[in-house]
């Protein structure tokens, strides 16, 4: 999968972000009733921020569904949030149309093989330190942390610091 090579980081106009693995541990916490709590860490949020603020768009694409990742992702202010997706794919074309936007100017972070066909799809596949080794070998950047424990933030430094970012992160 990583025979097309990587777009430039600088180049990249939309992040999008696996949920489960990636901006959480993995872990998922049920009670008697269902599913009870997600754990985001703080400086992935921050990272998104910036990120943002410098103009690169960010969303959130998950299989599944949860109360949690809405929450986080409206005090984060992405506005891109897709959940309960089947195919990541389908929502990337759907995205990138929507947004006006190449897929191969796009990069993604995931941890797992269901998101190998979004890999294939984006101009920059990115996976957390944890992720599947079938993952880690179609990654063109992998993170020094695992998912839920800042690797999402230190894809957004890498991404700012290819844009040129000089404000304080």
């Amino acid at each position: 999968m990583k025979a097309r090579k990587a777009t430039p980081v600088a180049k990249i106009e939309l992040l999008v972000l696996d949920v489960d693995g990636v901006l959480t541990d993995g872990r998922l916490y049920f009670s008697g009733s269902g599913e009870a709590l997600k754990t985001f860490h703080v400086r992935d949020g921050h990272g998104i921020k910036l990120l943002m603020q410098s103009g690169v768009a960010v969303a959130a694409v998950s299989g599944r569904r949860s109360p949690a990742v809405t929450a986080r992702m409206r005090e984060l202010k992405v506005r891109h949030v897709v959940q309960g997706c089947a195919d990541k794919v389908a929502a990337l074309i759907e995205l990138t149309q929507r947004l006006d936007i190449d897929p191969l100017a796009c990069a993604c972070l995931v941890d797992d093989t269901a998101d190998l066909p979004l890999m294939a799809a984006v101009g920059f596949a990115a996976a957390v330190a944890d992720a599947h080794p079938l993952v880690l070998s179609a990654a063109h950047w992998i993170s020094e942390a695992p998912g839920g424990l800042g690797a999402v933030r230190e894809l957004c430094d890498a991404m700012l610091r290819a844009r040129g970012a000089s404000r304080k992160q």
